[in-house]
């Protein structure tokens, strides 16, 4: 599986997806640039997670500073306990987290505390993957630190954050009563995060800049556990009809009680099928009162809701759903990723939903004489107010559909000389490679539909 990983990070780069951050420089690891396709593959992402959340009347939408007074990351006890299990080579000082390497040891750490794991590295005599000693595990804190102001000191010390969630947190009374929403009500939220992770792996999927897409539901203490079941669902609907990802490649994965963030009561994770193997790429979580009821007690500030019906207050209870941006787009990358013989060729093609493909369809005149490109040229216009198209008028008809199918253009328009008789074009799929003629004028509401209708072939 480790090659289909290889081809589609060299996909990306060749094909304007992803490029490595300051790669001219050599790069920094576990950071990605965004190309012209990968920007509007996550853009496409970011919108449908957009619309599905807040185009709702109980979901309200912020976007809260990156910067945060640094009050709000003891209140939420990330200064204290957002650590990762960490140990280095006594020789090279490379870092290790060290549940990933007692995993690779063949170590099951799910329900395993730090010091369970401190005592299987004696245990094991584990070495370093170059075999080395290693050095005592410790904790290490996960945060981007920095300072506000022209004086480093104590009082200048800032975070990045990360996660988005505590900016939804801390302006819960500001959006509810500005909108004046009653109980149940949530906020969603888009928005960059910073973890400085000690190892990161495969491509995208754990990185040190990423994005992230949350919402915070605020429901009446003694409610949590009905609204939990019904993000559950509404979740994990969004990722087979909105993003075509077939169901065969999702699961769930409850957390155990050594799994369990300090936040939480009850967690469960969307699994998605990588080719490196099953892993995270959303999570739900009953978060109970704590959030708001630390942010209370930190800030000295009332944030309880008033229940007019009731005549009582209260600190809401809090479920949240909270997926990353950068991640679905590598589990978007994965899943549509495949190859097939086709007459005796290898045919690489990305297979993703068209309403999310960065590319909707591609205008191709047969041969660039005859009027063809100028006709070519008036159908491209007509459609760029609708739908994100390309234009491509170079090589053989062959080798530009199958340069259309390596990007995940879901649909290729040709003129050609029947064209110039009839008015129409042939309209080529890219899953099927099936061709019919389809009148001009009647060609956005072909493709509107056929995009409307798609079906994964796998689903």
């Amino acid at each position: 599986m480790s090659d289909v990983m290889e081809k589609l990070v060299s996909l990306c780069k060749r094909k304007g997806f992803i490029f490595q951050s300051s790669e001219i420089y050599g790069g920094l690891n576990g950071c990605w640039d965004y190309g012209p396709l990968g920007v509007e593959l996550l853009r496409n992402i970011k919108e449908s997670w957009w619309r599905s959340m807040t185009y709702r009347e109980d979901v309200e939408g912020i976007d809260a500073s990156i910067l945060m007074h640094a009050k709000v990351w003891e209140a939420s006890g990330h200064v204290e306990g957002f650590n990762d299990p960490m140990v280095e080579d006594s020789k090279t000082n490379e870092r290790f987290r060290l549940d990933h390497l007692l995993e690779e040891a063949g170590v099951e750490c799910t329900d395993l505390t730090f010091d369970d794991m401190a005592a299987k590295v004696a245990e094991l005599g584990l070495k370093s993957p170059k075999g080395n000693e290693l050095t005592a595990p410790r904790q290490f804190n996960m945060m981007f630190r920095t300072h506000v102001g022209p004086v480093e000191d104590s009082a200048s010390v800032v975070y990045l954050r990360p996660e988005t969630a505590q900016g939804i947190f801390v302006n819960y009374l500001n959006v509810q009563q500005a909108m004046r929403q009653k109980l149940p009500f949530g906020i969603a939220q888009i928005g960059k995060a910073f973890r400085n992770e000690i190892t990161t792996k495969n491509f995208l999927f754990r990185t040190r800049e990423f994005e992230q897409m949350e919402m915070q539901y605020f429901v009446k203490p003694g409610e949590e556990e009905k609204w939990f079941d019904y993000w559950k669902q509404e979740r994990r609907k969004w990722f087979t009809e909105a993003l075509g990802i077939p169901a065969s490649r999702l699961r769930w994965h409850e957390h155990g009680s050594g799994e369990l963030a300090h936040y939480a009561r009850q967690a469960f994770d969307i699994h998605f099928e990588f080719p490196f193997g099953w892993d995270e790429v959303e999570g739900i979580h009953n978060r109970g009162q704590f959030d708001l009821g630390q942010h209370e007690e930190f800030s000295g500030k009332q944030l309880k809701y008033f229940d007019e019906a009731a005549k009582e207050k209260f600190v809401p209870a809090v479920v949240e759903t909270s997926i990353g941006a950068s991640r679905s787009t590598m589990m978007v990358l994965s899943n549509a990723y495949d190859e097939e013989e086709v007459k005796g060729e290898t045919r690489t093609v990305m297979r993703f939903h068209p309403k999310i493909a960065p590319l909707k369809v591609a205008i191709l005149p047969l041969v660039k004489r005859d009027g063809m490109p100028d006709i070519a040229r008036k159908i491209e216009a007509d459609l760029r107010d609708h739908l994100r198209v390309f234009y491509d008028e170079g090589g053989a008809i062959g080798r530009r559909y199958r340069r259309m199918d390596e990007v995940g253009t879901p649909f290729c328009v040709t003129v050609d000389s029947d064209t110039l008789e009839d008015d129409t074009v042939t309209v080529r799929e890219r899953d099927s490679m099936e061709q019919n003629r389809v009148k001009i004028t009647d060609l956005l509401g072909e493709l509107t539909n056929r995009m409307a209708n798609w079906k994964h072939p796998a689903a």
